[in-house]
């Protein structure tokens, strides 16, 4: 199965903020923080929503498409990291 990692990409529009105020790079800013969601589908891959950049193994960035993605957990996409529906018919099963 291919590796790739992922991150959420920081909301930079609170840039101009005063001195002292919170930003979105502080994990603990509540606003102007990207909202990003990983959603695990039951025996299928994982839904991510929001802004992220993907990275492979080789750290070489991968264009997402769009700003929800479906990431293989089968190992068998003809597409990774991406899911091409293959987990339907080879019979992944996960836990959650």
């Amino acid at each position: 199965m291919s590796r790739a990692s992922i991150r959420a990409v920081p909301d930079r529009s609170s840039q101009d903020a005063p001195p002292g105020a919170a930003t979105a790079d502080e994990p603990t800013a509540p606003r102007g923080a990207s909202s990003t969601t990983i959603t695990l589908c039951p025996d299928g891959p994982l839904l991510v929503r929001g802004d992220v950049e993907l990275f492979d193994a080789d750290g070489e960035r991968v264009e997402p498409r769009r700003s929800t993605v479906a990431l293989c957990r089968c190992g068998a996409s003809a597409i990774k990291p991406f899911c091409d529906g293959t987990h339907k018919v080879n019979g992944f099963r996960s836990d959650v």
